[in-house]
């Protein structure tokens, strides 16, 4: 019974925190309300405060499903990946391009917490730990497959990395017209190889 009950809440907090995605991705996290949050997800507004006391203890449940979402991701990626340094690289790659093309609400979450990382404190902290997750997992692969890497390319490759997925989702869904994403990451995963062949 105990476990039905968690697995209800569970399912009752997925729901809630899905509807605010929506919601996010079409009023910002600043034109968010509650009230709207309940309306998509076909709740009343004191449910939803049963489960997030208020906004922001919801929207940062939500940058953690968004984090989570990418994980997920990348780990089923990798099982289809071979075993040198290119073809795990495409796993961040096309994470990217899938969050981009095909479940943008989650990239558009994920440039709005940017955005009130530099007034919240708390969404700046969870931001900050999810960009060093990435790094921390391109370090992992750096250490592996070039493990000769000088210190200062293995400090800074995974920076570059992350600048250049962002930066990439950042232009194309501003100007989704303006360049072929495909390309630019094709690009982007040569000058990475290039920077680490180069020792």
């Amino acid at each position: 019974m105990k476990e039905h009950l968690e697995f209800e809440d569970k399912k009752t907090e997925d729901k809630v925190l899905d509807a605010a995605l929506r919601i996010v991705k079409e009023k910002t996290i600043s034109g968010t309300r509650m009230h709207l949050i309940a309306e998509e997800a076909n709740m009343v507004q004191s449910n939803v405060h049963y489960y997030f006391k208020t906004k922001n203890d919801l929207m940062i449940a939500l940058q953690k499903k968004v984090l989570r979402r990418c994980i997920e991701l990348r780990k089923k990626l990798s099982l289809s990946c071979g075993d040198s340094l290119e073809s795990q690289l495409d796993t961040f790659f096309k994470q990217k391009l899938d969050f981009i093309l095909e479940e943008k609400e989650y990239d558009f979450a994920e440039i709005d917490f940017w955005i009130q990382g530099r007034i919240n404190e708390p969404m700046r902290k969870e931001f900050c730990k999810s960009f060093e997750g990435w790094r921390e997992e391109i370090g992992v692969l750096l250490d592996k497959y070039a493990p000769d890497l000088s210190k200062e390319k293995r400090q800074y490759i995974p920076f570059m990395l992350v600048s250049m997925l962002e930066g990439g989702s950042l232009q194309y869904l501003i100007d989704e017209g303006n360049f072929d994403i495909h390309a630019y990451f094709d690009f982007c995963k040569q000058q990475v190889l290039k920077a680490v062949h180069e020792g």
